[in-house]
């Protein structure tokens, strides 16, 4: 999915907008701050992160927390709805992977590239 030749426009379902599953996927292990988020969301734009973390916020996927001091700090993180949507974006990435030829040979088929 992070692979930055895989062409996860490919897959057909989708959770939320293009990068809702991507961000998902990425605070699976924990928190993160924004800065860490974007390693591995290499084609996003900060200002598609931002618009994307405030609607899977207001969701009620995630939750921004801010930490106060002299720098201050904001960490991203699963609420249980959102959590709960990783078994079935697993059952979705199963299945991609199954039917990822089919699904190749159906875009060339429409006049898309692979």
């Amino acid at each position: 999915m992070f692979d930055p030749v895989c062409p996860s426009g490919l897959t057909p379902i989708r959770f939320g907008d293009k990068w809702y599953g991507m961000i998902i996927r990425c605070l699976e292990h924990g928190p993160r701050r924004f800065s860490e988020l974007r390693v591995p969301l290499r084609g996003i734009s900060a200002k598609v992160l931002t618009r994307s973390l405030r609607a899977l916020e207001r969701d009620g996927m995630i939750t921004r927390t801010a930490y106060p001091g002299p720098v201050q700090r904001v960490e991203y993180d699963l609420t249980p709805l959102g959590r709960s949507l990783l078994e079935p974006m697993a059952a979705a990435c199963a299945w991609a992977e199954k039917h990822w030829e089919e699904l190749l040979d159906a875009r060339e088929a429409a006049g898309h590239p692979r």
